[in-house]
């Protein structure tokens, strides 16, 4: 099979990591595969902010767990009421995700970028996770300039990455094969 196939099918979303912090050439080549994502009008609207510090993870995974209390979600005010969760899984890396505001396709674009995060770090056996309740952490006031995402981004989401704490591989689930239809030229 494809190794690119081989990659797109043993992804797994990671949530138990090794403390171990990434190799700063590990990230940068994270980073690479998301700066050559598609993007629309090739705007490239993105900005990436990488962060292995702990203590700022920390209140991060604080500032959305505020958020999160007190969302009209149940689900979502659980996990913010919650003291032992962990929004980052304890992950020893995490890269916000933010686009420009001015750019149509920004949140397209970025998603792609994520998606080639996802996968260039599986393909290093690197594990990763989407992180789309990050994002409730921006609406503290301030909390996007003290990461000095710029002026006119905005955050979307995060992607925590890290060693895999368990090397277990995990069968996939069950895919809906019921989603495509084909208009074919006839003879």
């Amino acid at each position: 099979m494809n190794e690119l196939m081989d990659v797109i099918k043993s992804r797994r979303s990671v949530r138990a990591y090794k403390s171990d912090p990434l190799k700063r050439e590990e990230l940068e080549l994270i980073i690479e595969a998301a700066i050559y994502a598609p993007s629309g009008r090739n705007m490239q609207p993105w900005h990436f902010t990488v962060i292995q510090d702990r203590e700022v993870i920390g209140r991060i995974n604080a500032a959305a767990k505020s958020v999160l209390a007190k969302s009209d979600s149940e689900w979502k005010r659980k996990i913010g009421l919650s003291p032992t969760s962990d929004i980052t899984y304890g992950a020893p890396a995490l890269i916000i995700v933010s686009g420009r505001k001015d750019v149509d396709t920004s949140i397209a674009d970025c998603s792609a970028a994520a998606q080639n995060m996802l996968l260039i770090a599986e393909s290093m056996n690197i594990g990763s996770v989407w992180l789309g309740l990050v994002r409730a952490c921006f609406a503290v006031p301030g909390e996007a300039e003290r990461l000095g995402i710029p002026q006119g981004y905005e955050p979307y989401f995060g992607v925590a990455l890290g060693y895999k704490k368990n090397e277990e591989k995990r069968e996939a689930p069950p895919r809906n094969r019921d989603v495509v239809n084909y208009i074919i030229q006839g003879p």
